[in-house]
């Protein structure tokens, strides 16, 4: 693999996750404003523990799918769900540092393992839809 593609790869993770935590943040301006307006700040600071954790498993999936068939559309079938799945694995070494910085707790555990667990399948069935694509 050549050095740009790796860049592509590193870069896309990154636009995946940016996404992925700016989905979570309009849920919650979407909360906080319309659903449950009025609350204390420290209201919106625990359900957003609560909440971000669903948002990047529901959102991270379709995330992952369109990353896995969008960026490797172009690159030759051989290397497309490689591809996708070098995406996921960036992602998940960038999620779990980030995790493990903040202090793994159980509940942190099962819930990364879930969300990386749908975001695989994702990135991976996205990449075989790339490669059956010529």
């Amino acid at each position: 693999m050549n050095p740009s593609r790796l860049l592509w790869i590193v870069g896309f993770a990154l636009l995946v996750m940016a996404v992925n935590v700016a989905v979570s943040v309009l849920y919650m301006v979407v909360y906080s404003y319309f659903i449950n307006p009025g609350q204390p700040e420290q209201h919106y600071q625990e359900h957003v523990r609560i909440a971000a954790p669903y948002s990047s498993i529901i959102a991270g999936a379709p995330l992952f799918y369109l990353a896995g068939r969008w960026l490797t559309r172009r690159w030759e079938a051989g290397f497309r769900l490689k591809a996708a799945l070098l995406i996921w694995l960036v992602y998940a070494l960038i999620d779990l540092a980030a995790l493990g910085a903040s202090g793994f707790t159980r509940r942190m555990a099962i819930f990364a393992t879930i969300s990386l667990a749908t975001k695989f399948g994702a990135a991976y069935l996205g990449g075989v839809a790339a490669s059956r694509r010529s």
